[in-house]
């Protein structure tokens, strides 16, 4: 077992036969243990006798001796960090941010670990941080403990699959976020299909119907910029309304093409993010409030700052200085990043808010909005759809071809943007639970702790600041 800090309360006589030199002290200091079965070893400064042939005679009564919990912590998590960038070497989407020492990554990259080494050092400090007595009032080092125990799981089943190791759809999504995804069965798209099928104007198959009733409101190209930053600047505003932002956080936006998803954001440290729009598909007047809010404001953008700010430099914790993709914090972070959009705009705010300004910023008939929103709120009740589709492929029960085929069909999504879809499975796997069922989770336990954004909104809006700024698991969230 690896040697932890400890604080020890020590009592030492120290008599020194031979000669007349005796002395009692007590001293509380730190001091390093060493546990050899039973057998603790306490290493303190030397004492020496005065006299010719006199022997020095040490008594310890040793009390309170017991690991400090945050010291050791800190500890673990600097080689959890490590071991994250260790996976950087094996898996080139495995670390999406690292704002941690340089030198650590130098380190790690001058020696690549094998993965068998990988998995094994995982297993060790879980077992490390599950020996870590955590007070019982001490609610967030015990929070934290449990963040890092699910983490470091995750790590070793992430190289465990590099290695070769194959699980299902299921299996993976909990190895990986810890969260077991729901099972829907056809019928329950074809009937959400049904109300569809009703509520869209023409004639035709209803997935025909809908990808042309969608196609009236996309933004034309030489306008997406100007959309998406007054999108931007209402979800700024809405979230420093609510909570406080470090000073000095900001991001800028790229355009960019050839991606296998619709935006991302990469958190970069010192509370600066480059956020990415894939702009080779149409973007749909929707789209710009709903990028705004999860890459941004109180989405990816702020959820990294602020965890950068209360943890890593208010409190020391290494361990968010990185962040593994295939982890249980994707499942928060995604999921938070969703719901942001529904708790910046609650209710009807956000109809009114894209009707006013974003549809004549698009060029778009305003006295469509109503009715494209009532055929978007049914349309959202299809978003599990996708995670059917990626269990029939991931679990080699349907080809390629025929996930694009079922998206087209349960998914409403037109031939390229299922194709698109199929790419991202194919890089980022089970990872596309993180989306719905996050946002689903994260509802869930807003609505049960604090109730909901409507009718409760400052309420909402400290809980869901606190998710934001504290170590979450998805199991560990109230549902």
């Amino acid at each position: 077992m690896r040697a932890r800090s400890v604080e020890c309360n020590v009592t030492a006589t120290v008599r020194c036969t031979g000669s007349r030199f005796s002395r009692r002290f007590w001293e509380k200091r730190e001091a390093r243990e060493k546990r050899e079965g039973e057998h603790l070893r306490i290493v303190l400064p030397p004492y020496r006798c005065a006299g010719a042939g006199s022997t020095l005679v040490l008594f310890l009564a040793i009390g309170g001796c017991a690991p400090d919990p945050e010291r050791a912590m800190n500890e673990t998590a600097e080689s959890y960090v490590k071991l994250v960038l260790a996976m950087g070497a094996h898996d080139p989407d495995y670390v999406d941010a690292y704002y941690g020492p340089p030198e650590w990554r130098e380190a790690v990259a001058a020696d690549t670990l094998p993965l068998d080494t990988i998995v094994a050092r995982g297993r060790q400090l879980r077992v490390d941080l599950e020996g870590i007595a955590v007070p019982a009032d001490a609610e967030l080092l015990g929070l934290r403990r449990r963040y890092l125990i699910r983490q470091l799981g995750a790590l070793t089943a992430r190289a465990q699959m590099l290695a070769g190791r194959t699980y299902t759809f299921d299996e993976e999504a909990v190895a990986l976020y810890d969260a077991a995804p729901p099972r829907l069965p056809e019928s329950h798209f074809r009937e959400i299909l049904a109300e569809l099928d009703r509520a869209l104007p023409g004639s035709g198959p209803v997935q025909d119907r809908y990808v042309r009733f969608r196609d009236r409101f996309v933004i034309p190209p030489d306008r997406v910029d100007t959309v998406f930053r007054r999108a931007i600047a209402a979800c700024e505003e809405r979230t420093a309304r609510h909570l406080t932002l470090p000073d000095g956080e900001s991001f800028t936006v790229e355009y960019v093409t050839d991606k296998s998803w619709s935006g991302y954001n990469w958190y970069q440290g010192n509370y600066r993010s480059l956020i990415q729009v894939n702009v080779d598909l149409p973007i749909y007047v929707d789209r710009a409030v709903d990028l705004a809010c999860h890459e941004g404001y109180p989405g990816h953008h702020t959820y990294n700052a602020l965890l950068e700010k209360n943890l890593v430099r208010d409190r020391g914790w290494v361990e968010y200085s990185v962040y593994p993709l295939f982890s249980p914090q994707s499942l928060i972070a995604e999921g938070s990043a969703n719901y942001g959009i529904r708790i910046a705009f609650p209710g009807e705010e956000r109809v009114a808010f894209e009707r006013d300004e974003l549809f004549p910023l698009a060029g778009l008939d305003t006295g469509l909005a109503a009715e494209y929103y009532r055929v978007q709120e049914l349309a959202d009740r299809l978003a599990y759809a996708g995670n059917e589709a990626a269990r029939r492929y991931l679990n080699g029960e349907i080809g390629a071809d025929s996930a694009a085929v079922w998206l087209e069909t349960y998914a409403l999504m037109a031939p390229a943007r299922a194709r698109q879809r199929v790419r991202f499975i194919d890089q980022y796997r089970s990872y596309v639970i993180n989306y719905n069922l996050g946002q689903d989770l994260v509802a869930a336990h807003i609505a049960a702790t604090a109730g909901s954004p409507v009718e409760h909104p400052e309420a909402a809006w400290r809980e869901f600041g606190r998710l934001l700024s504290t170590p979450r698991l998805p199991s560990g969230l109230v549902k």
